[in-house]
């Protein structure tokens, strides 16, 4: 089998090799997570959206994660159990509630990157520093390429 230096000569070749190596990259982060978190992945990423974003709706959390709205209520109800996150009634549209990440929910993500992060930063001191400089330049790129539609 070729070596991904070689794989990514082409520019198909790039996008199969980035694919693979990224796709093993975020295993390896997800692996770090504690085990004995209240919650997976899925209310992780939700969580993390609702810090990032600020309060939204059902429907707005259900559409930044692709899932249908039914889904969505349940990790929010599962959430809300675990005490991760707050809802209260819409300001303007009283059919729908708003969901906001609480203090135990800031705490538990604020942990998980500290986690996943130095595990990362435990693998950068491996590298070289070119390989690092090369990574700080790839960074802002992959971060672009993810936002790609």
């Amino acid at each position: 089998m070729p070596d991904v230096e070689t794989v990514a000569r082409t520019d198909s070749g790039l996008a199969s090799a980035l694919r693979v190596s990224v796709a093993r990259l975020n295993r390896r982060l997800r692996n770090t997570r504690d085990t004995d978190a209240p919650v997976g992945i899925g209310g992780l990423s939700v969580l993390a959206l609702l810090r990032r974003e600020g309060e939204l709706t059902i429907g707005e959390l259900a559409r930044a994660e692709r899932v249908k709205p039914p889904s969505m209520t349940r990790t929010v109800a599962c959430l809300e159990a675990e005490n991760l996150v707050t809802r209260r009634p819409h300001p303007t549209d009283g059919r729908q509630v708003v969901i906001a990440i609480s203090g135990a929910g800031d705490a538990l993500i604020l942990a998980d990157r500290r986690r996943r992060d130095a595990w990362l930063a435990r693998c950068l001191r491996d590298l070289t520093p070119d390989e690092r400089s090369v990574l700080r330049q790839a960074a802002p790129i992959l971060e672009r390429l993810s936002h790609s539609s």
